[in-house]
C-alpha cells in the first residue's frame, strides 16, 4: 500500500491517516502458517514543524500452537511499527529514517516487515503452562500423570544414605 505524502510534507502541522489489510497466509513458521486471517494496519503520518513521522499498527489473530504443551489457540497479535521519514538521508548510521521514494512510502512493506519480525519466537497458551510429562506424554495442566517419579540421579548417593537409617 503505497501512501502519499506529498500532501503534508511541506505542510507543518497536517497529517493523514491510513488503513489497509494485508494478507499474510503465505508466510512459513517452523513448518506452520499461523497467520490465515487478514492483517488489519491503520497508520497515520505526521508533519510536526517540518520532521516527518509515521506510525502505524498491524494486527491479526494467529492460529498458534503452544510450544508446551502442544494445544492449538487463538492469538491476539498486535506489533507497533514507527519511523521518520525523509527526502535525503544526512547520516547512514540512522535505522529508523526510511526514506521517500515519488513523494511517498510504502506502508504495506513496512508493515509486513515489523510484523514479521515481530512474531513471537515462543508461544505459550498461558503463562502458567505446564506442559507435558516428559517419560507419557501426559497433559499436566489437566493434573498430575501416573508415572512414577525418579530420583536424579545426581543424588543417588543421598538417597542411599536415607535407606540406611
Amino acid at each position: 500500500m503505497f501512501v502519499d505524502i506529498r500532501p503534508i510534507l511541506h505542510n507543518p502541522g497536517k497529517s493523514l491517516s491510513f488503513r489497509f489489510t494485508l494478507v499474510l497466509s503465505d508466510l512459513e513458521f517452523d513448518g506452520r502458517h499461523p497467520i490465515s486471517r487478514p492483517v488489519e494496519v491503520e497508520g497515520s503520518a505526521r508533519n510536526t514543524a517540518g520532521l516527518l513521522e509515521l506510525d502505524l499498527s498491524a494486527r491479526t489473530t494467529l492460529d498458534a500452537v503452544c510450544d508446551r504443551c502442544g494445544k492449538p489457540f487463538l492469538l491476539e497479535k498486535e506489533v507497533p511499527f514507527s519511523c521518520m521519514l525523509a527526502e535525503k538521508v544526512q547520516s547512514e548510521d540512522n535505522d529508523s529514517i526510511v526514506l521517500l521514494e515519488n513523494g511517498g512510502v510504502d506502508a504495506g512493506d513496512l508493515a509486513r516487515t515489523a510484523f514479521i519480525l515481530g512474531m513471537d519466537t515462543k508461544t505459550l497458551c498461558s503463562e502458567d503452562c505446564k506442559g507435558l510429562c516428559p517419560r507419557c506424554g501426559a497433559d499436566l495442566n489437566l493434573g498430575p500423570c501416573s508415572c512414577k517419579k525418579e530420583p536424579d540421579p545426581r543424588l543417588a548417593a543421598l538417597a542411599k544414605l536415607l535407606e540406611n537409617k
